[in-house]
């Protein structure tokens, strides 16, 4: 959807001293949203928070409606109400029935049972393509084929993240790292210490082939909430809403919010929110959907 303006018995702003902004005009009072609908050529209303009369509301949808117009109506505490909410009716009012996703309930049990099951097969399937990633790895530079860095996983338990390694040993001269302010850490930080065969992975996220051992032994979901090191877990849990909520399931090899492009350095408040809404929104389906964008996200290369 495309915002073309916004309409309100009140003029709108975003915070202290901020306007709206102006890519989302401000059109007038609701007295005036017929003329306003005539003006923009707008299919759609959202009917958010306002201090207006709930009947002057009312009657804006009725022009809406009218008008030929889709109405939609945010709900008050909408961060609770996922996909699979529905609407009843008790004495003609409308109550919405929220649906509960239970990470610790038999559906989650099922999906890492299929998760071990899978992984064990794909290890198999894939066992010439790892070994021949381990035999490049060791003889691009002197260190492990394997690299384990503790991140943080399901109810806060810290485990060690496999990963084949990309980098070569660091160096006392190679530049130090500094989160950027609001963003996920990835991709290269500080110095590019990647070996040849370490940017092709990195770029393939074939370096991240050794999670399916991490699957196997029940410390990881092929699909869930990618996991964060501790250091930064507490840094986010402080300063981002509803981050630790994250961890009410297994961290994933994939995710929802890395198939909809938020990978590497991206925004970490984004992230959470993708997360939650996967974790609350819980499906076989939405694996299954998640695991096949996972493909072209993973063509789509990155560092």
């Amino acid at each position: 959807m495309r915002p073309i303006g916004l309409i309100d018995d009140e003029p709108p702003t975003m915070g202290p001293d901020r306007d709206l902004p102006s890519s989302i005009p401000y059109l007038g009072k609701l007295a005036t949203i017929e003329e306003a609908i005539a003006l923009t050529g707008a299919e759609c209303m959202v009917v958010a928070f306002s201090r207006t009369r709930d009947e002057a509301m009312t009657e804006a949808i009725r022009i809406a409606h009218r008008c030929g117009m889709a109405v939609w109506v945010v709900p008050r505490i909408f961060d609770t109400i996922g996909v699979h909410a529905r609407i009843d009716h008790i004495g003609g009012l409308p109550l919405i029935a929220i649906a509960h996703t239970d990470p610790h309930g038999w559906q989650f049990v099922a999906k890492h049972i299929s998760d071990r099951v899978v992984a064990t097969v794909g290890l198999v399937l894939i066992s010439p393509v790892f070994l021949t990633l381990m035999l490049l790895v060791r003889l691009s530079s002197r260190g492990p084929i394997f690299y384990s860095q503790p991140r943080v996983g399901r109810d806060g338990r810290v485990f060690n993240c496999r990963k084949f390694r990309s980098m070569r040993p660091l160096r006392e001269s190679d530049a130090a790292f500094t989160l950027g302010d609001g963003s996920a850490p990835g991709g290269v930080e500080g110095e590019d210490r990647r070996t040849p065969i370490g940017k092709l992975m990195r770029a393939t996220s074939l370096d991240e082939l050794p999670q399916l051992i991490n699957v196997v032994t029940g410390e990881m979901s092929l699909v869930g909430p990618r996991p964060e090191r501790p250091e930064y877990v507490d840094m986010f849990n402080a300063d981002i809403t509803r981050y630790g909520e994250r961890h009410r399931v297994k961290a994933g090899m994939t995710g929802w919010a890395q198939v909809h492009g938020l990978r590497g350095k991206t925004s970490i408040a984004d992230r959470a929110e993708w997360d939650n809404f996967y974790i609350e929104n819980w499906s076989l389906w939405l694996d299954l959907r998640i695991l096949a964008m996972t493909v072209p996200a993973v063509l789509d290369r990155a560092e």
